[in-house]
C-alpha cells in the first residue's frame, strides 16, 4: 500500500507519476521515442568522452570541462530515462524516499552543469582576452579548483532541496501530474508547510543561477568587446567561432529553464509545460554532443584523425 497510518494522519509512502498521457497507444510511442533518445544520448556523450581522452590536441581546459559536462549529462539521462521508459505501464508507483533521492541527484547534475558552463565561459574569456596569460590563468590547479567548486556547489544546492522535503509531510493526494519529480510538484502534495525550509531551496538555487549567469554574461561582454577591436574580418570570425558551441548550449539550457520554472504557469497549459520539460530534461542532453561536435572545428578535426588512426590499425 502507498499509505501509512501515523497518529491522526495517513502518511504517504509512494507517489503515482501520471506521465505525459494516459493514452496507451501514445504511451507506447513515447516509450520507443524516449528509448531512441536515450540510445542516441548515450552514444553521443560516450563518443565525446572517448574522443577527448584519445585526442592529445583536445587535452585542454575547455575540453576537460566539456568531458565533465557530458559525464553529468550521462548521469542525468540515465536517471530520467529509467522512469520515462516505464510509460507503457498504466500507473507508475515510486517510493517517497526514492523520489527525494532522485530529485537530489537531478539537482546535483543540473547545478554542476550551471557551474561547468560558467567555467567554460571563463575559459573562453581568458583565451580570447588574455591569450598570452592563458596557461597561467587556466593552469591544471585552477581547473581542478573550478571542477571541485562545480560539484561542491551541486551538493550544497541539493542539500537545501533534500532538507526542504525532509521537513515536509505527505498525507495526500499522491498523484503527480508530470513525468518526473521536481520540487514544486512535490511541495503541492505536502499537507504541512515549513516556510523557512521551503524558502531555502529558492535562495540556494536563485543565488547559484545569478552567480553563474552573471559570470557567463560578463565573460561574453568582454569577449565581444575584444572581438570588435580585431580589425580583420577573418580574425573576428575565427575568434567568435570558438564560442558558438558554448553559446548555443547556454542559450538552450537557460531558455528552457526560464520557460519551465520562471514564466508563470498560468500563461501555459500543463501539456505545454510537460512538452518543454521533456525538451529540457531529455532533448538537450541529446543535442549537446551534436552541438559540440558538428559546430566545433577542433572536435571535427580530432574525430577525423582518430578515425584515420583506427582505420590504419586495421
Amino acid at each position: 500500500m502507498s499509505w501509512l497510518e501515523l497518529g491522526n494522519h495517513t502518511m504517504m509512502t509512494e507517489f503515482i507519476i501520471l506521465g505525459l498521457t494516459e493514452n496507451p497507444i501514445l504511451c507506447s510511442i513515447f516509450f520507443v521515442v524516449f528509448l531512441g533518445i536515450y540510445v542516441a544520448t548515450m552514444l553521443g556523450n560516450t563518443s565525446i568522452i572517448m574522443l577527448i581522452q584519445r585526442s592529445p590536441q583536445l587535452h585542454t581546459p575547455m575540453y576537460l570541462f566539456l568531458s565533465h559536462l557530458v559525464s553529468v549529462d550521462l548521469g542525468y539521462s540515465i536517471s530520467h530515462t529509467y522512469y520515462n521508459c516505464e510509460f507503457p505501464k498504466r500507473k507508475n508507483y515510486y517510493p517517497v524516499t526514492g523520489c527525494i533521492a532522485q530529485l537530489g541527484s537531478d539537482v546535483i547534475s543540473g547545478t554542476a552543469e550551471c557551474f561547468l558552463l560558467a567555467a567554460m565561459a571563463y575559459d573562453r574569456y581568458v583565451a580570447i582576452c588574455f591569450p598570452l596569460l592563458y596557461s597561467t590563468h587556466m593552469s591544471p590547479r585552477v581547473c581542478i579548483i573550478l571542477l571541485i567548486a562545480s560539484y561542491l556547489g551541486g551538493c550544497v544546492n541539493a542539500s537545501s532541496f533534500i532538507g526542504c522535503l525532509l521537513c515536509l509531510s505527505f498525507c495526500g493526494p499522491n498523484k503527480i501530474n508530470h513525468f518526473f519529480r521536481d520540487l514544486p510538484s512535490l511541495e503541492k502534495l505536502s499537507c504541512t508547510h515549513v516556510y523557512v525550509a521551503e524558502i531555502s531551496p529558492a535562495i540556494s538555487a536563485g543565488s547559484i543561477t545569478v552567480i553563474t549567469l552573471f559570470t557567463k554574461t560578463v565573460s561574453y561582454l568582454y569577449i565581444l568587446h575584444s572581438i570588435l577591436k580585431i580589425h580583420s574580418t577573418e580574425g573576428r570570425h575565427k575568434s567568435f567561432s570558438t564560442c558558438t558551441s558554448h553559446l548555443t548550449a547556454v542559450t538552450l539550457f537557460y531558455g528552457t529553464v526560464t520557460f519551465v520554472y520562471i514564466i508563470p504557469k498560468s500563461s501555459h497549459s500543463p501539456e505545454h509545460i510537460k512538452v518543454v520539460s521533456v525538451f529540457y530534461t531529455v532533448g538537450i542532453l541529446m543535442l549537446n554532443p551534436l552541438i559540440y561536435s558538428l559546430r566545433n572545428k577542433e572536435a571535427k578535426e580530432a574525430m577525423r584523425k582518430l578515425i584515420a588512426r583506427i582505420h590504419q590499425s586495421f
